[in-house]
Parts: C-alpha cells; structure tokens; sequence
C-alpha cells in the first residue's frame, strides 16, 4: 500500500516519518514542499503518475496564523487551492484524501467541545481559508478525511512547547495567556491516528465502507489554557520561572483566536477505535523521548 505525504518537512510530516518504520505494510513516499507544490496542479499530477498512491496525507498548509491577516492571497493559495488541486489529482487517480485542518474553523463562542457538526464560523484569515480548502475537497471527492486538530506541538518544527522551553532557558519570569481554552495535540499521536484510519480504510471493503468518510475531530484528550501548558512544560522540564497568566487583551495578536476551542473526539475513537492519551500524558514522552 502506497501512501503519498504532502508538506514533508512541516512537524506532521516529520512526526509522520518518525513512525513510519512502524508500519513495514506501508510504502511511504515523503515529499517537501520542494518536491511536490501543491499550488501546482501539474506538478502534482506528475508526482501521482509517478507514485501511484492509495492515500494521500495532506500535511502541507499555511500555518503562519498572525502573519495570513497581511499574506490572505498566499494563505487562500496554499489551504484553498492547493487542497483543491490534491483533491481533483485524487479523484483522478481514485486516491483516498487525508486533509488536515484546524479548530481555527470555529469562533469559540461554545462552552462545551466542538463536535463534527457544529457550524464553522472562522475569526481570522487563517481559519476562513481552512475552511475554504475543507468545502473544495468536499465539492470534489466522496472518498476523503478532513481531520480538524488544534494546538499542535512536537519535537520537530516551530510550535509553542519549543518556544517556551527556548523562553524558558532565556528569561526568568514570563507572562501567558490564560483565557484561551483548548487541547494540545502531539503532532506524533495525530500520525498515528492518521494511519490508524488508512488502515481501516483500507481493510474495510463491502457496504458500509463509505460510512466512515467524512469530517473527524482529533487532540489529544482533556482541556487547557496556554498558561496551564506553559506551566506543565516548566514543570515536567524542571524549569524554575516566574510564570504570570494574562488575559488576551494583554497580548493582542493580528489574528483573532478562539477563546474556546475544545474539540469532542467520540466520532473518531467510536469509528475507528482510537484510543487517545490525555494532553498531560502525551506531554512527557515528546520532552523524555525513549
């Protein structure tokens, strides 16, 4: 089985490769963005052609949340476009769709987790163009995956555990935000739920196979603020820093974010029988790795 991995070089795509030799079953085919450009329909035509794949993980994305309000037309290219390039190529080569999005679809007005069919209501350009890019690939294919995740972090990349581990070594008091509601998602439990559904997909021939297409919510389990986070970083790293929690009024951004955007996971663990670890658990073994 031939899976096509978009967006190599981003931390999904690294957490991808860092499991892949997990799954001997699986012929991965990692391409950065150098190798394979979204935005380029012919470009990913010529890739498809070449590697022939059941799957296709789409890991490439604008993420660049703040920087989207001043960059809309590169952000509208890369989450819109090039989702609706892949998903045309995908339908060519009748290659199932695995598209990443984002919590940042909703407002956050909620109290209680965000499930599948809670009306999106984007605050920001990033959010808009990522729902944009979820609509194109449901214009154009029946046999996709639109998994919706948030405060993603890892060991690869840029990602706000990174920064406050640099910060920490660097200051000795600092301020976060603490009425911004959410979940961490470790970007290697996210792959891992990714081929998990491949899997599935794959084995599960005969009625009923189309049932499980669709949108799925996934993080890692339980809620948290950016300064509850923070604090648990400091903690399980043994750093000793003044950490003061602020409220978002302290700390305006460009880009609006959801003051609550906790995301409800019974679809994705009832359908394919995921088991998800809480935020807090996830947490060590990406700062302790084995």
């Amino acid at each position: 089985m031939v899976v096509l991995v978009t967006g190599a070089g981003g931390q999904l795509g690294q957490s991808i490769q860092f499991i892949a030799g997990n799954y001997s079953n699986i012929q991965f085919i990692f391409c950065s963005s150098s190798d394979l450009d979204i935005t380029n329909k012919e470009n990913c035509k010529q890739i498809f052609a070449q590697s022939k794949p059941h799957f296709c993980i789409n890991a490439a994305a604008y993420t660049a949340v703040d920087k989207a309000e001043s960059e809309p037309e590169k952000a509208y290219l890369i989450n819109v476009i090039g989702a609706k390039n892949l998903s045309e190529v995908c339908l060519d080569f009748s290659t199932t769709l695995l598209h990443v999005s984002t919590d940042f679809v909703f407002d956050g007005n909620k109290s209680i987790p965000y499930t599948e069919e809670d009306y999106p209501n984007p605050q920001s350009v990033y959010g808009q163009t990522k729902l944009d890019g979820e609509k194109a690939i449901q214009e154009i294919l029946e046999h996709y995956f639109i998994i919706r995740t948030s405060w993603v972090y890892s060991q690869f990349g840029n990602n706000f555990m990174k920064t406050m581990l640099r910060l920490g070594s660097e200051r000795d008091s600092l301020s976060v935000v603490n009425d911004q509601i959410g979940t961490p998602t470790n970007a290697v439990d996210l792959a891992e739920a990714l081929v998990k559904i491949i899997l599935f997909s794959s084995l599960s021939f005969g009625e009923g196979r189309g049932e499980a297409f669709g949108i799925y919510n996934f993080s890692n389990d339980g809620q948290c603020s950016w300064y509850d986070f923070a604090q648990k970083i400091f903690e399980i790293n043994h750093i000793n820093i003044d950490l003061n929690p602020i409220p978002t009024t302290s700390y305006p951004t460009p880009a609006e974010r959801p003051k609550y955007s906790v995301l409800d996971k019974s679809k994705i663990k009832s359908t394919f029988g995921i088991e998800i670890k809480t935020w807090e658990e996830s947490l060590k073994p990406v700062i302790f790795p084995l």
